[in-house]
């Protein structure tokens, strides 16, 4: 699983690299078009949750064939809550981007990206169900595999499209977009050929392809609960990045820059905190939930190790890092600032992932959602904007908020875990 996700944090890194080249306009336009993606991720994350563990739990049960229903339930719901969000996404591409607060010049540049993004949004829901169905079986070289396919095609595509290399048309920022949906189709196609084949754990027959009502309401759910839980984060970080957007283009192509290389480091430790959700739910349901608390708290200090390490040499090569991104001194400037800033919560961000994803292992996943509404809207954004126009400190607030509100999200999670309510959620 961190393999895999060393692969999806390679892509961010390398496909902002490209686009930076570009011109602060195409990256502030790539980051309000994630920031509005992020409702998409909202629904591909949730519908993940739960599938992930509803297949871990029946996998644990030693009953594959109702984990394989449960899959290809999750599968139905991705694909067509997908139609209504490509035809809306591509109709009102450069009004949203207006919505968000982008200035003319960027809208112009980046309309062709929003659009090709939303209507290619099929590719995301149905990767996350795929790889989730896979790691909820236990599968998880196979989900990495898929990953690989797709980010590969993406980071040899990107520039080819962008910058019109060799035979390929030189489609400026959009061509990034259509590089990342020819990479996640292809990835997409080898998943659904490969749940067809069957994987050590799991295979999808003839016999599943049916509507199954109980399996499906059993998805429904719990992705229901995991896409509110998701809504709230992804919400909250739209807002950020809308509040800013008040402070000009080089601000926001700073923090944007910035997220991409903190995403480099927090995909890898997503792999560790998926790992602890399939040991939660597999063991919960083999009925041995002390050794699921066992697992938590294993994968919690390996991903301790590992960010502290990281966020030590963010803080250490901050400007060394974003200059690679950019010659602008401004952007520079705030994207240094912004790493520094936000990487010095590293050590309490470890754990807090790794609890959310055992809270949504375990099926438990209106615990992590309220934790959520707490930290993120009661806490971040208030303090965001406080920081940021009443305390007078700009951008520099909005990134303090981010590590204030995440630590403190960790410390909530933590107490929430050893209270151990979580190992008698029925899924």
């Amino acid at each position: 699983m961190i393999l895999e996700m060393v692969m999806e944090s390679l892509f961010a890194v390398v496909d902002i690299f490209w686009v930076s080249k570009l011109g602060a306009d195409a990256v502030a336009g790539v980051g309000l078009t994630e920031a509005m993606l992020t409702l998409i991720y909202t629904v591909a994350i949730g519908l993940s949750i739960g599938a992930t563990a509803t297949v871990a739990r029946r996998i644990g049960e030693k009953d594959p064939d109702r984990a394989a229903r449960a899959g290809v339930q999750g599968l139905l719901l991705g694909g067509l809550l997908s139609l209504p969000i490509a035809v809306a996404g591509v109709s009102l591409a450069s009004r949203l981007l207006g919505i968000m607060g982008a200035s003319p010049q960027v809208i112009e540049q980046s309309h062709g990206y929003t659009s090709v993004m939303f209507g290619g949004n099929a590719t995301v829901l149905l990767l996350f169900l795929g790889n989730a169905i896979f790691r909820g079986a236990g599968d998880a070289a196979i989900a990495m595999r898929v990953l690989w396919l797709a980010n590969g095609l993406n980071i040899l595509l990107g520039p080819c499209f962008i910058f019109g290399w060799g035979p390929f048309p030189r489609l400026g920022v959009a061509g990034a977009a259509v590089a990342t949906n020819i990479g996640r189709g292809a990835g997409v196609v080898y998943l659904l050929l490969r749940l067809w084949q069957g994987g050590s754990h799991i295979r999808i027959q003839a016999r599943h392809l049916a509507l199954d009502p109980v399996a499906m309401l059993s998805v429904i759910r719990l992705s229901a609960a995991g896409m509110f839980q998701s809504l709230v984060g992804m919400t909250s970080w739209m807002a950020l990045v809308r509040l800013l957007s008040e402070f000009g283009s080089a601000a926001l192509a700073g923090y944007t820059i910035a997220i991409r290389i903190v995403m480099f480091a927090l995909l890898p430790s997503w792999g560790l905190s998926n790992a602890a959700a399939t040991l939660v739910g597999q063991n919960l349901g083999a009925r041995k939930p002390q050794r699921a608390e066992e697992a938590v708290w294993t994968a919690g200090f390996c991903n301790m190790l590992f960010l502290g390490s990281v966020g030590l040499s963010f803080v250490l090569f901050a400007p060394l890092l974003i200059g690679a991104f950019t010659p602008d001194p401004i952007v520079a400037g705030y994207g240094s600032r912004c790493l520094r800033i936000v990487s010095g919560g590293f050590l309490f961000y470890a754990y807090g992932m790794v609890f959310s994803q055992a809270f949504n292992g375990a099926g438990a996943v209106w615990t992590p959602t309220l934790i959520n509404l707490g930290c993120f809207w009661a806490w971040q954004l208030p303090l965001a904007y406080t920081l940021a126009h009443g305390v007078g400190w700009g951008p520099t607030g909005v990134f303090v908020a981010v590590t204030i509100s995440w630590s403190t999200y960790a410390v909530v999670s933590g107490l929430a875990f050893r209270r151990g309510g979580w190992k008698g959620q029925q899924v």
